[in-house]
């Protein structure tokens, strides 16, 4: 390896440690939005349990295969926990083995999205469309008819049975 391969690797990695925090910050269209239902910080903590907040407002992710939901196999409509925004139809549901409740196709006018670099590449976020909570990731693998895998976090969510 030469001195200026070195050299190259060097500024590419300072470049791209550079280049990765501003790409985030282009993907904040969720926290700058403003959402029809919106609360204090304080009142979100006090209206979620610790780990729905994470997920939630901090846009943690739960563990995966521990949410009960990743298993719901009845008729009914999947909401947000933050504000009871219908999200997803039980239709849509379907096995996707990656241990998260997902779907291949939310109710119309329920999410949103932004572009997430948190891992170094770009992903879709799913947030609620009236809270901005975060919900999970969209990826282009799931089944027909759309190729789409919503797949979500199952503490972002409650279940309400036909």
């Amino acid at each position: 390896m030469t001195h200026q391969t070195t050299r190259r690797s060097a500024l590419a990695w300072f470049g791209a440690g550079i280049a990765l925090p501003v790409l985030a910050a282009c993907g904040s269209e969720a926290q700058a939005k403003t959402f029809r239902v919106s609360y204090s910080d304080a009142e979100w903590k006090r209206r979620l349990t610790p780990a729905q907040y994470a997920v939630l407002r901090q846009e943690d992710t739960e563990r995966p295969f521990s949410s009960p939901l990743d298993k719901e196999k009845r008729k009914g409509t999947f909401l947000c926990a933050g504000c009871g925004n219908e999200l997803f139809s039980s239709d849509t549901k379907f096995d996707s083995r990656t241990g998260w409740p997902s779907f291949y196709r939310p109710l119309p006018g329920a999410v949103g999205s932004k572009t997430d670099y948190k891992l170094g590449y770009p992903r879709r976020e799913i947030h609620c469309a009236d809270c901005g909570g975060h919900l999970g990731h969209v990826f282009n693998d799931g089944p027909r008819p759309t190729g789409l895998r919503y797949c979500m976090n199952g503490l972002a969510m409650k279940f309400r049975p036909a």
